[in-house]
């Protein structure tokens, strides 16, 4: 193992920004979907709550057992390109329209909305996005052997993937305000942020290639899908990063959602408040992802992280104190955002650690199917 990571060479600044554009491209469309979709269906497309919250919380269920199934079906790939590269050429076109399916919900009885949107959401999250993204994890590892550039390929992916959010989410409010205000204007809109989100992907295709020479699963036999579970299941990192990924998403997904809510009805204001909350504490991430390489060989990842984590739960709880002014909860935000900074930024770095382990201790080498298991967290 020393000798072929002694033969890893280093990655190009343009292959790391590369390999971002991915995350960035995922998150334009994600981004929406886990934060102003659930507005657009309550307060736009007129669509009740508990209906809303009875298909994301059945979606749930089948996006954690597809994430492992793509896991599998990744380590199972054998084409030109390699094994997880293809997968973001092929998902993207229909990702990017199964997006805007999302916002074109048909203006009828209950019951069939209720089926419109159980059926676009989950071929949108639980088909075509963990299609893409379970690859795309596992892209890095067949990149590089090397921990150090795996490291950078994080900090690169969590350091841009805030930026997807940025464009969409900060954005969305006041160009949707511009069409029209209406079920039209956020179907314009999506459709402008999924043009950006496939020019991206296309990108991290076209220059983001597998190394199946040095390392890759691709020329290895494939070990039965059982003695893989057991291995997976027999890693001690793989239970902690998989629990940290939870934790981390679990409080994301509660923020994301919740503030666009929270701004309308407690500041009352949804034209511009929510893209400034969302701006500030998306760029406070970036900014703090790209700190992260320099204090990274010195302190290290596990205790980068820990340190962020602490200053992100005393900035959260700090919140509680005063939540009814717009000042100080643009401040803590701020605050949580740079606390989280590290977190984000190296969470992929140690999935891919968790690969190198595995493989030294059950000698079975798993990419796809350690962050397929990861996205589960997720």
């Amino acid at each position: 193992m020393k000798e072929e990571m002694s033969t890893t060479k280093s990655l190009t600044t343009g292959t790391r920004i590369a390999y971002g554009c991915g995350d960035t491209a995922c998150n334009i469309v994600f981004g929406m979907i886990s934060t102003l979709l659930t507005l657009f269906y309550t307060d736009y497309a007129g669509i009740p709550v508990m209906t809303v919250g009875l298909v994301m919380l059945i979606s749930r269920v089948f996006d954690g057992t597809s994430d492992v199934i793509m896991g599998v079906i990744v380590n199972r790939t054998n084409t030109k390109w390699g094994k997880a590269r293809p997968w973001i050429i092929w998902m993207a076109v229909p990702y990017c329209i199964a997006a805007v399916a999302l916002f074109t919900v048909p203006q009828t009885n209950a019951s069939l909305q209720f089926w419109y949107i159980f059926v676009t959401y989950n071929l949108c999250t639980t088909v075509l996005y963990t299609a893409i993204n379970v690859p795309y994890g596992t892209l890095s590892t067949m990149m590089t052997r090397s921990s150090h550039e795996r490291d950078l390929l994080s900090i690169f992916h969590m350091s841009m993937a805030p930026l997807g959010r940025i464009i969409s989410v900060s954005l969305t409010m006041p160009v949707v305000k511009l069409f029209g205000d209406d079920q039209a204007a956020w179907v314009k809109t999506m459709s402008l942020w999924a043009i950006i989100a496939l020019v991206m992907l296309v990108i991290c295709f076209v220059r983001c290639k597998e190394e199946p020479d040095l390392y890759s699963a691709q020329n290895r036999p494939v070990e039965p899908l059982g003695q893989s579970v057991k291995a997976l299941l027999s890693n001690q990192y793989f239970w902690s990063t998989l629990i940290l990924w939870t934790v981390t998403c679990v409080h994301g997904t509660i923020v994301g959602t919740s503030l666009p809510y929270y701004c309308k009805y407690i500041f009352q204001n949804d034209e511009w408040m929510y893209s400034v909350f969302y701006f500030a504490e998306a760029g406070t991430l970036v900014a703090g992802a790209m700190l992260c390489p320099l204090l990274l060989r010195r302190f290290g990842k596990r205790n980068l992280s820990l340190a962020g984590a602490v200053i992100a739960v005393i900035a959260h709880a700090a919140l509680l104190l005063n939540p009814h002014n717009f000042a100080w909860a643009l401040g803590t935000s701020i605050v949580r955002a740079l606390g989280e900074a590290p977190l984000t930024a190296v969470v992929f770095g140690m999935m891919g650690d968790v690969v190198e382990f595995g493989q030294w201790k059950s000698h079975i080498r798993q990419e796809a199917l350690i962050f397929g298991g990861g996205s589960l967290g997720f």
